[in-house]
């Protein structure tokens, strides 16, 4: 992830990209997100936990492995609307969904299929992998048929 501060450097970046001949993918920052996304685990059709990372000072990024801080956190009715639809969406029956506050809303930034969990079970003290588990057995029939 590459934080371009001008459309001059934008611009720089993505030539130095495109002469690579490597994929991209254009996102734009929202600044008065401070640092801060929400991470939404869904299991099945249901929000099982969730939790707030801000970054470190010196870091735009809030993932829990550059060490964000984080903190259990109750996602508002459209939140967790919008996660539970981007999973549904993706067909996936496991996700992290990460999100940010901005002026407009809340907005989608990623959906990642096989979500760490280290991060937000100690945030939030839910057994994240149990709830995982529960769902494959309870859904492992369907899949053999």
């Amino acid at each position: 992830m590459i934080l371009a501060e001008s459309k001059k450097s934008a611009k720089s970046i993505i030539d130095t990209f495109y002469k690579m001949d490597t994929s991209i993918l254009l996102q734009q920052y929202i600044e008065e997100a401070n640092g801060e996304d929400i991470r939404i685990i869904v299991v099945g059709n249901k929000v099982v936990a969730s939790m707030k990372r801000t970054s470190d000072l010196d870091d735009f990024r809030s993932n829990v492995h550059r060490g964000a801080d984080t903190v259990a956190i109750k996602p508002t009715a459209k939140e967790q609307f919008i996660a539970l639809n981007a999973t549904k969406y993706l067909g996936l029956g496991v996700a992290g969904v990460d999100l940010m506050r901005s002026k407009r809303g809340p907005v989608l930034i990623e959906v990642n299929a096989s979500p760490g969990l280290k991060g937000v079970e100690a945030a939030t003290g839910i057994n994240v992998a149990k709830h995982i588990i529960q769902f494959v057995e309870k859904n492992a029939h369907r899949s053999r048929k």
